[in-house]
């Protein structure tokens, strides 16, 4: 038999129900869990980790990242809509130029430890 897969069984007849207790008690609401679970669904795309990426150095308009990403401003103007909708990304306007930036210090804080993780040994 495979050991790894008996390491998810429990064999205990015994609620813990102290336990239980606890973690429901800091249990956030189904709607803020839904709320997370489809910010993390943003996260699913690399083109969109690339973007943020991008924007985590600078602030870019739909040009500068199209060329960086050596893709079409159609194709980065889509994922922005979708990164923008997640409150993950802000604009500006300067005259005719769309300007676009991580929306706040948080975004960035994810994909750090983000980073930390998959970089664990």
């Amino acid at each position: 038999m495979n050991e790894s897969i008996d390491i998810f069984k429990c064999n205990c007849n015994v609620i813990h129900q102290d336990i239980i207790s606890q973690v429901m008690e800091k249990m956030p609401d189904e709607e803020n869990l839904y709320d997370l679970a489809e910010l993390f669904k943003v996260f699913g795309d690399t083109t969109r980790i690339k973007i943020l990426w991008a924007l985590a150095e600078a602030e870019m308009c739909v040009c500068d990242i199209a060329a960086l990403l050596n893709m079409t401003q159609s194709a980065i103007s889509h994922q922005l809509r979708v990164l923008k909708q997640a409150r993950l990304v802000k604009y500006r306007k300067d005259g005719k130029v769309v300007y676009y930036s991580l929306d706040d210090e948080h975004v960035k804080q994810i994909f750090d430890q983000g980073l930390i993780h998959i970089n664990e040994q």
